[in-house]
This record gives C-alpha cells, structure tokens and sequence, in this order.
C-alpha cells in the first residue's frame, strides 16, 4: 500500500516580503514533492508579492488578519487544517505562533514547528519582556526551530524555551544562483552611475528601524571624504524610506546615495558591489549577508545575534558595534584601502557558505525535522498527542482566562 504524502502547512502572520518569507518560500520550493505535500496561509496582500517566487504546486489559503487574536483567521485556519489534514503546522515568526500554535494543538495536528527568526530584544515591561506568553505557547509546539546558535541560546536562556525544543537549522542559499564569478549587467552599472574604477557599497535591506540605515547615513560623509566618487545603493523599501531620503538629502549625499526600492534579482546586485553593509541592531541569521557571500561580495556587519556566524571578523568580513557611525565608517574604509583583502574575504565567505550555509541543506534538516517528529525508522506515528494535550493544558485555560 503506497504511503500518501505527508502534507505541511506553512502560516505567516506577516503581511511583507522580508528574510523570513524568503526562508519560508525556500522550503516550500525544496521539500521533496515524492515525500510532502506543501501548503501556504497567509495574508493576501503578502500572497499578493511573493506569489510569482512560489512553485506552481503550492495550494494557497489567503487569510485576513486583523490582529494575532483575530477569531475569523482562527476560525478560517482551523477549518484549512482538518479539510487537509494537516499533519505539520509550521509557523514562522512569533505573532504566527501565537495565532496558529494553540489552534493547531486543538485541531490535534502532530507535529508544530515555529520558527521565531530573530532575537525580539524590542520586547520591555513585565508581560512582553518576560516571554511569559511565548512560554505557555511553546506548551503547544513541538519544535522552535533556531536559525543561529545566536537564536538558539535566545530561545533557551532569555525566553526560557525548553532545551529539547529548540532545534538549530541554519539559513542557506542556492548557491547556483549566486555565483561567485557572477558579471553584473552593463545596464545596471550605467543606469547607476557607476563607471569603471569607480567604488560600489550595497545596503540590501527593508527600510525599517531594525536594519540601521540611518546609522549608515551619518558614517558617509566620513567615507566620502576619503572616497569621494563612492556609490551607496539602498535597496528595499519600507516605512522609513522618505525619512531617510530627508536625511541623505540634509547630509549633502544625493549625489552618492540611491534608493532603488525592491529588487527581485539579487545576484546581478551583488556582482556589481564591492562591499555589502548591513548595519543592523538586531538579526537572527541574516540571508543577505549569506548570499553576498556566496556571490564572493564581503560584508561589513554589525556584531549583532547570529550575524558573526557568517560574517567572521576578519575571515570573511568585518564586524562593528550596532548604532556607532564612526567604527562603522572606518571598517568601510579599511575595506576600501585594502581590494587584495576584500577579494581574499570574498573568496573565503564563499567557501564557508559553501561548507556552512547551502540551502540544500537546510532543506534536508527541516525535512528530517518533519520526519523525526512524525516517528521513528519511517514509521507515520501520532505523536504523542495526548501528552501535548496534558501539557498544554495550563496553557489553553491561561489564554481563555485572557480572552
């Protein structure tokens, strides 16, 4: 008798197209189509731009989220789970969670996975900075995937997360498509502004308070004095884009900074830098700083979570402290005054994406993630719901006390 497909639904609170989409859309593209049967929910304006990356295959739920207790979106993704017969629920980012973990507990699917993605070091107060609430949902979840070792000792010892939850699988990139030999477009050089010899650095980054653009801005005239023919270019968009404009705009930049919102190919952007910079105050496991490397583009980084794992000082980059222009401007220099070490950092960014960080294989680990928590030795078990439900007992009562 032929074993039918395991089918995984994939949720997402999120109504934009960031990393953690792109890690989502990345999984929902790999899993072997002989072994799972991959669906999406998500909001429909974030099914609006990500549906031309998804695979053809892929059956779409649109959900319209109103908050993370919304009743309809519950009551809409209870019914998707018991029509398909979900058997793994996997949510990525903890409002998702938050929504999608106790519904899945009730509707008895076996096996739940969040992925939480970045450290939430904006999180204060006595409720929201004690993860009280992420402790009673992780009664619900049978996995918490970390996406650095960074991620997995902030689940562990800030949120308090059991140890045996929390499971690291490492952010990849295809590394076929981000070649390392790689020739940028002449269009795109030109359509820029950039002329041979000239300087490129690339922020590839949602305009958002978290990336630190404005960080950035302030170290430039700095750079620029040394470097004055230099190019900036922003690329995303979000909703500190016109600030920032004002602020380039304020510092005497235009004529070295571009906003050029989002952009769908990526490579051809790293073949044209010299040098990646993203200085963020927070990150899980940042995927623009993998593929920059893939691409043989070094990185200028803050040390921040698990940006260090693949942005190694000295070997494949460079790192400084978060919200500090002045060691942000220097590092850029340094890069800048030295092209034999950019080139040697790039080809060793490389070679660690290579060993550290290829998409198959993270695919291969949330796979066998799939599969270890469904049984053991291929075996299709039901996972020990009753023991989730006594466990999740506290914490279904503590949220109806709540609602």
């Amino acid at each position: 008798m032929t074993k039918s497909k395991i089918v995984v639904l994939h949720f997402t609170y999120s109504q934009v197209y960031a990393g953690a989409e792109e890690h989502m859309v990345t999984l929902l593209r790999g899993l072997d189509r002989k072994l799972f049967r991959p669906l999406l929910a998500c909001h429909p304006r974030l099914l609006e731009e990500m549906r031309h990356t998804l695979p053809n295959d892929v059956e779409v739920f649109p959900i319209r989220l109103d908050g993370p207790t919304s009743f309809r979106a519950a009551w809409q993704l209870a019914r998707i789970l018991k029509k398909q017969r979900v058997e793994i629920l996997h949510s990525h980012m903890f409002h998702s969670s938050l929504l999608a973990s106790p519904i899945g507990w009730v509707c008895r699917v076996p096996v739940i996975v969040e992925t939480p993605h970045v450290a939430e070091r904006w999180r204060k107060g006595w409720v929201k900075g004690s993860f009280f609430v992420d402790r009673l949902i992780s009664r619900c979840v049978t996995y918490h995937i970390a996406v650095s070792q960074s991620n997995a000792l902030y689940l562990e010892h800030c949120k308090r997360l059991h140890a045996d939850k929390v499971i690291t699988i490492r952010n990849g990139c295809d590394l076929a498509h981000f070649a390392r030999d790689r020739q940028a477009p002449e269009e795109l050089c030109k359509n820029l502004g950039i002329s041979d010899g000239d300087l490129s650095l690339l922020v590839p980054a949602r305009l958002e308070p978290q990336k630190g653009h404005a960080v950035l801005l302030k170290a430039l005239p700095q750079v620029l004095r040394e470097f004055p023919k230099l190019k900036a270019i922003f690329v995303g968009d979000g909703s500190l884009r016109k600030n920032l404009e004002r602020q380039s705009h304020d510092l005497g930049l235009d004529s070295s900074v571009k906003f050029v919102g989002y952009q769908s190919r990526m490579a051809d952007w790293y073949a044209m830098a010299d040098l990646m910079v993203l200085p963020s105050f927070y990150e899980g496991l940042p995927l623009v700083a993998i593929e920059s490397l893939a691409s043989c583009c070094p990185v200028v980084a803050t040390a921040v979570d698990g940006t260090p794992e693949v942005v190694v000082d000295g070997e494949t980059g460079l790192t400084v402290p978060p919200g500090e222009p002045g060691p942000l401007a220097e590092a850029i220099c340094f890069m800048f005054r030295n092209p034999e070490m950019r080139k040697s950092l790039g080809l060793r960014g490389r070679e660690l994406v290579e060993s550290e960080f290829d998409q198959a294989k993270q695919i291969r680990e949330t796979a066998d993630l799939y599969r270890r928590g469904l049984g053991f030795g291929g075996q299709r078990l039901n996972h020990s719901i009753s023991h989730l439900q006594s466990a999740a007992e506290p914490a279904a009562k503590a949220l109806a006390a709540r609602q």
